[in-house]
């Protein structure tokens, strides 16, 4: 049971809740079952998710395990804020591929008495903390840490592993570029460290 069920919901204030963790753990699953209890609630919410993600849908966010909402496409953080007015629940997927503007835009929404729910990558494929999520990770109330299994020995994994040779640090993909692992089973080869 995590913290967030073990306190009381706030009210009359707004709030931010973190989901993050490394690929394949849950991320975005377990924002589409926060989003959709919300729904349940009759509350009004809007889902985001950043232009450079048309991995599985440019309409949807989409878990690894084919769960869906259906989402609009920013260019950017600020985009939210302007989009967002009516909502009572703000819901923000892959926020590692936004820029550091999106720590303001949370915390705006959040002081307009909004709940805003982010899911996203803390580390990069090097385990390096991933901006802008360690800035948002450090103003949110509640945050739920993912943990997926390593498809090496079968041990809690909190690593992503990028199996394609590449220095970018982003590079959008699915199972065809990364995998999850474990503290002892992650490395950097030399052609992918900086």
């Amino acid at each position: 049971m995590t913290d967030f069920f073990l306190h009381s919901m706030p009210k009359d204030t707004g709030w931010i809740e973190v989901i993050a963790g490394c690929m394949f753990s849950g991320k975005t699953e377990e924002l589409i079952r926060r989003l959709r209890r919300a729904k349940i609630a009759r509350q009004k919410v809007m889902i985001f998710k950043p232009k450079i993600d048309t991995r599985y849908s440019s309409t949807e966010i989409v878990s690894h395990n084919e769960q869906s909402l259906p989402s609009i496409l920013v260019e950017n953080a600020n985009e939210i804020l302007e989009l967002s007015k009516d909502a009572q629940v703000v819901g923000i997927d892959e926020a590692q591929f936004f820029s550091l503007e999106l720590v303001d835009v949370c915390n705006k929404l959040a002081d307009l008495g909004k709940r805003v729910i982010v899911a996203g990558l803390d580390q990069d494929y090097r385990g390096v903390p991933f901006e802008p999520m360690p800035q948002i990770l450090a103003i949110a109330e509640y945050i739920t840490k993912t943990l997926a299994i390593c498809v090496v020995c079968g041990n809690p994994a909190d690593k992503t592993q990028r199996k394609v040779v590449s220095k970018e640090r982003v590079l959008v993909g699915a199972a065809d570029s990364y995998e999850a692992r474990c503290r002892k089973c992650h490395y950097i080869s030399e052609n992918q460290s900086e």
